[in-house]
């Protein structure tokens, strides 16, 4: 099984910038970020594929969000940038060692078999 570990949370200002963190504890072929806030669904964020570095993003956080991975390390990093209140959520980072997942989009949540605790972000106006 792989584990998932997220940090980097906290809360800033609206208009701020924040960074988080995911550790696995293997090589994973597919990262990527999920949010939640409350009373909502689950929502993709950002994806990455760990060996080409192929990155794709919802729409909603496309040209602020940037995700990025280090093979090495094992880590996904989400960098946000120009938050705002609407970003308010748990963080979640998700995995799969399946490169390949038919009929699933690369932000569906089913397309992930492995997920971590969650961190929670908050952005003030």
């Amino acid at each position: 099984q792989v584990q998932l570990v997220e940090s980097g949370g906290g809360s800033v200002q609206a208009g701020g910038s924040l960074t988080l963190s995911c550790l696995a504890s293997e090589y994973t072929y597919v990262m990527a970020w999920f949010r939640q806030a409350p009373g909502k669904e689950r929502e993709g964020v950002a994806r990455i594929l760990t060996a080409s570095g192929s990155t794709y993003y919802a729409d909603s956080v496309k040209g602020r969000f940037t995700i990025s991975r280090d093979i090495g390390k094992n880590t996904v990093w989400l960098q946000m940038n120009s938050l705002k209140p609407e970003d308010t959520a748990m963080y979640y980072c998700a995995a799969d060692r399946r490169v390949v997942r038919v009929g699933l989009g690369a932000l569906d949540i089913l397309r992930y078999d492995y997920w971590g605790q969650g961190t929670q972000v908050t952005v003030s106006s």
